[in-house]
């Protein structure tokens, strides 16, 4: 048993086997462009996202001041009202000894 093939048969097995390679590559390439498609729209939304996120940070900081009082200012602010407290009650037991003082005397 002998296989004989004609020249022309086999420029037509070859041609067609390259036809077949290159559509495959073809195929590969269209496959290749689109997820590399894909991939940089999803890239183009995720920065998107991570400059939205970056916006609302820094308003949040740009806020933050508006919105919360630091430590030292609250205590500071607490040591004034306290003064004052203070000296509000000085004043009032000196009032309150006087009262005592004249009412003492009178009753005698």
């Amino acid at each position: 048993m002998s296989l004989q093939i004609d020249f022309w048969q086999l420029v037509g097995l070859v041609l067609s086997g390259l036809g077949v390679l290159v559509g495959a590559m073809k195929y590969a390439h269209m496959q290749l462009i689109a997820r590399l498609d894909s991939m940089e729209k999803s890239s183009k939304d995720e920065a998107e996202k991570w400059q939205r996120i970056e916006r609302e940070l820094l308003q949040m900081k740009a806020d933050m001041p508006l919105h919360y009082v630091r430590r030292e200012d609250y205590i500071r602010g607490q040591s004034v009202i306290e003064a004052k407290l203070d000296a509000v009650a000085a004043q009032l037991q000196v009032a309150q000894l006087r009262v005592a003082s004249i009412g003492g005397s009178h009753a005698n």
